[in-house]
């Protein structure tokens, strides 16, 4: 898969998880219910939102590294043995920055 590719994969991802993250924190700064039952609902489902949130997140910090790899011509290495991350990983994973050894 060529780099641009990658890149332009990459790009729709930081775009749709902005947009994502952008959603969730809009929904924590509405206000609440101040029926009792409703604000248990809205209490679990916040737990999850938040969750989502935090791994949306890291993802995008994730991604934006592999861009920033891109940029200055260190994407594919690993980042723990150097060792060149095969293309069917970055394929199926194209902001992993360690090979699949090192991930293990």
């Amino acid at each position: 898969m060529p780099v641009n590719d990658i890149k332009n994969a990459l790009r729709n991802k930081q775009s749709q998880l902005m947009v994502r993250i952008d959603a969730i924190e809009r929904d924590f700064k509405k206000g609440r219910s101040a029926d009792f039952e409703e604000q248990t609902t809205e209490s679990e489902n916040n737990e999850v939102l938040d969750e989502i949130h935090h791994e949306a997140k890291s993802e995008l910090r994730q991604i934006n590294s592999a861009l920033t790899q891109i940029e200055n011509d260190e994407y594919g290495v690993c980042i723990k043995c150097t060792a060149t991350i095969a293309t069917e990983r970055l394929k199926a994973l194209p902001y992993a920055n360690t090979c699949i050894s090192c991930a293990q």
